[in-house]
């Protein structure tokens, strides 16, 4: 079995395993992270989003091989209770967390969008996190922590 090398949140990794597992299960299993969730297992829910070179993808239908030689970005890479992103000081902040089995996801989705246009507007924000699916109710909440976070973010 050949290993499969990759960036995971700055760190160079390798992993031996089956190429064909998902990252989902690579991520959770072997790597030990509990950032990413298992919602739908199709890549509908955006639960277990990471972010690929920069873009939001579902972990649960990317094979392992897939991230060869790639930077692979979990919640957990975003930032840390003693540091965290802007986004998730945000995410406290507006209260837009209710149960946060969907948060992780949507923090990768909302830092992709931040990556690619650092001034979103309210529509952007909402199609970018669409592909999350959220049954707390808090989206308007998590729309503005997004927006909140971009102002921090362009103010330095």
């Amino acid at each position: 079995m050949p290993s499969v090398r990759f960036r995971l949140n700055g760190v160079e990794v390798s992993v031996d395993a089956d190429s064909d597992r998902s990252l989902l299960d690579i991520l959770r299993g072997p790597l030990g992270l509990a950032g990413p969730h298992f919602g739908c297992g199709a890549g509908e829910c955006g639960a277990c989003n990471v972010m690929i070179d920069g873009r939001a993808v579902s972990s649960c239908d990317a094979p392992l091989w897939s991230v060869a030689e790639k930077d692979v970005t979990t919640v957990e890479g975003l930032g840390d209770s003693d540091h965290p992103h802007p986004l998730q000081r945000a995410f406290i902040t507006e209260q837009a967390l209710q149960c946060g089995y969907c948060v992780p996801g949507i923090l990768i989705s909302a830092a992709a969008l931040l990556k690619q246009n650092p001034s979103p507007s309210s529509s952007e924000v909402k199609q970018a996190l669409d592909g999350n699916l959220c049954r707390c109710g808090s989206q308007g909440r998590m729309v503005r922590a997004v927006l909140r976070a971009a102002s921090e973010m362009a103010a330095g």
